[in-house]
């Protein structure tokens, strides 16, 4: 890889590793402070009459941040991320809800790699999409139990409101292909540099 593109290779992850951090941080910070209060939460209205917990919109964000940042840096930024997110997250909300955060955030890491890593060298929307699908599912079941926010009271809105957008993450997926950067996935960053 050339110096040039290696430069903005190296942009592009940093961007996209403090949005996935940013995502998840906010996210839980949000379900702590935004909407109206429930058992272990506070929610917003997602549609059709359903509500989820107020960090969904930002939750969803950080499934489109996180393929980003597997795209450009590689699994293991993607990782150290969730890890960064979680530990900044005890600070702004509890402790009990930056574990449960990042302890599903790394499930659904593990998801990722099973369906967008595959999928993303055929068809890069698709993989976001697939796999935002399916993190979502596993994602929310998984959250609102070690959060102790109560399953029938938020997980279909959860499931909405993430379907929202990652929809729209779809679409950004689909528009960012037509840039170079984006156009192939990246090897990791020390192997680029190496092969530099």
């Amino acid at each position: 890889m050339d110096r040039r593109r290696l430069r903005k290779v190296r942009i592009a992850a940093a961007v996209s590793f403090a949005a996935y951090v940013a995502v998840i941080v906010g996210a839980n910070w949000m379900i702590g402070h935004v909407g109206t209060p429930i058992p272990g939460a506070h929610v917003l209205p997602v549609g059709f009459g359903l509500q989820a917990p107020s960090g969904v919109y930002l939750a969803a964000l950080a499934f489109v941040a996180r393929d980003m940042l597997q795209r450009v840096g590689g699994a293991k930024a993607g990782v150290a991320a969730i890890l960064v997110g979680a530990g900044i997250s005890a600070f702004v909300a509890s402790a009990h809800l930056a574990f449960a955060s990042g302890a599903t955030f790394l499930l659904s890491e593990t998801c990722d790699f099973l369906i967008y890593t595959p999928l993303q060298k055929r068809n890069f929307p698709l993989a976001v999409l697939a796999s935002g699908v399916v993190g979502d599912v596993v994602d929310s079941t998984v959250f609102l139990t070690l959060a102790g926010i109560p399953l029938a009271l938020a997980l279909p809105g959860q499931l909405l409101g993430k379907l929202w957008v990652m929809l729209l993450g779809g679409l950004l997926a689909a528009w960012m292909r037509r840039y170079p950067l984006f156009a192939t996935p990246t090897r990791s960053l020390s192997a680029a540099g190496t092969a530099a």
